[in-house]
C-alpha cells in the first residue's frame, strides 16, 4: 500500500493549520516535544485571561509548559496541567499567547499556534458578585469525557465567563455566553464532583452551584463520545486525478463545530478549517490524492471541540483510488 505525502495533503486544503505531526529535533539531534495543540485563550475578567491546551503526545516526555506572552515568557506549569490564567492585565486590551512544551531537560520543543484574547473593558466600584448558575446537569460521554450544561448566571454587570471546578480544583473556563461544555482528558471509571462558578470582569466570583456527580465509563472508548459519527470515505476520478470524499455528522458538543483534523494512512495529515459557516447537520470534503489508482488509504477525522480540545477519532475508513464502493 502507498501512502500519500504529507505536502501533498497540505497543498489540496484551504484553510489550514501547520502540518506538524509529531517531535523533531534541534541541530544537535535532541528531540524535541511537539508545539501544543487545541490552544485556547478566553477573557476571565477585565484583567485576566485563561488559556488552555491539549496534552503534547508522543516522545520525548513533556516535564513542563510554558505560557508566553508574545515573545515575553509569563508562566510555567508542571507537564500533567493543561491550563493556567494570566492576571494582571489591563482592560479593553488584545493579547496573543503562545505555549511550548520542554522535555525533562528543559529544552522546548517549538511554539504553539498564536490565539488572541481580548479583555472586557474596566468596571468602576463592582464589589457584586454574579448570582449562583443554577440546574447544573451533565452526562458522560464514554470514559474520557462528560458534558455538563448549567442555567445563565446574572449580574449587574455581566457575566464574562463560567469556571468549572473538579472537587476544589479549577479545571476549565468557558466564556459567559456560553452554558454548556465538554470536560476531556478524564480517567476511565472514575467518579468526579463537579461545580460551576461565575465571573465578572471586576473578577467578583458567584457561590458555586450545586454539584454535579458523574462516573466515567469503565475501560477505553478512545474518546468516541465525542467523536463523528455516520463518517464515510469514497473516492472518485476527475481531470486524470483522484480526490477522496469524506462526509460525517458533527459531533453533540453544545456549539458548532469548526476545525476537524484529517488522519491519513497512520498519522496526522492536516487540520481543516471551515472559513463560513460550519454545517451543523452533515459535513463533507474531498480532497486530492494523486494520479494512480488502485492506491490504498486509510482515513478518519476528529473534531475540534468548541472548548479547543481534540474530540475522538471517528471509525476509520479503508478505500481505494479507482475502485467504487
Amino acid at each position: 500500500m502507498r501512502r500519500v505525502p504529507h505536502a501533498l495533503i497540505c497543498g489540496s486544503l484551504l484553510a489550514l493549520t501547520s502540518c506538524g505531526w509529531g517531535g523533531q529535533s534541534d541541530d544537535q539531534g535532541v528531540r524535541l516535544p511537539p508545539a501544543p495543540m487545541g490552544v485556547t485563550a478566553a477573557a476571565g475578567s477585565a484583567t485576566s485571561v485563561h488559556v488552555m491546551w491539549n496534552r503534547a503526545s508522543g516522545d520525548p516526555q513533556v516535564s513542563r509548559y510554558v505560557v508566553y506572552r508574545g515573545m515575553t515568557r509569563l508562566k510555567e506549569v508542571p507537564g500533567e496541567e493543561y491550563m493556567v490564567d494570566i492576571t494582571r492585565l489591563k482592560p479593553s486590551t488584545t493579547y496573543v499567547f503562545t505555549v511550548r512544551a520542554l522535555n525533562t531537560d528543559g529544552n522546548p520543543g517549538p511554539p504553539s499556534k498564536q490565539v488572541r484574547a481580548t479583555t472586557p473593558a474596566a468596571v468602576a466600584a463592582d464589589d457584586k458578585a454574579p448570582a449562583r448558575p443554577g440546574s447544573p446537569s451533565g452526562k458522560t460521554i464514554g470514559s474520557g469525557s462528560v458534558q455538563l450544561s448549567w442555567e445563565k448566571s446574572t449580574d449587574d454587570r455581566g457575566v464574562v465567563s463560567y469556571d468549572i471546578y473538579q472537587g476544589d480544583s479549577k479545571i476549565h473556563s468557558v466564556g459567559g455566553a456560553q452554558t454548556a461544555t465538554v470536560v476531556t482528558g478524564l480517567r476511565p471509571g472514575t467518579g468526579y464532583a463537579f461545580t460551576v462558578k461565575a465571573r465578572d470582569a471586576a473578577d467578583n466570583v458567584s457561590p458555586a452551584s450545586g454539584t454535579v456527580r458523574l462516573t466515567t465509563a469503565p475501560g477505553s472508548d478512545d474518546g468516541k463520545g465525542t467523536a463523528p459519527t455516520g463518517f464515510r470515505a469514497t473516492t472518485h476520478r476527475a481531470d486524470g486525478a483522484y480526490y477522496l470524499d469524506l462526509a460525517w455528522v458533527p459531533p453533540d458538543a453544545d456549539g458548532v463545530i469548526t476545525e476537524y483534523r484529517i488522519h491519513l494512512d497512520g498519522e496526522d495529515a492536516t487540520s481543516l478549517v471551515w472559513g463560513g459557516s460550519a454545517p451543523s447537520e452533515e459535513a463533507k470534503y474531498s480532497f486530492y490524492v494523486g494520479r494512480e489508482a488502485g492506491v490504498t488509504h486509510r482515513v478518519r477525522i476528529r473534531a475540534k471541540l468548541p472548548d479547543g480540545t481534540w474530540g475522538g477519532f471517528s471509525p476509520e475508513r479503508t478505500v481505494t483510488t479507482g475502485v467504487q464502493g
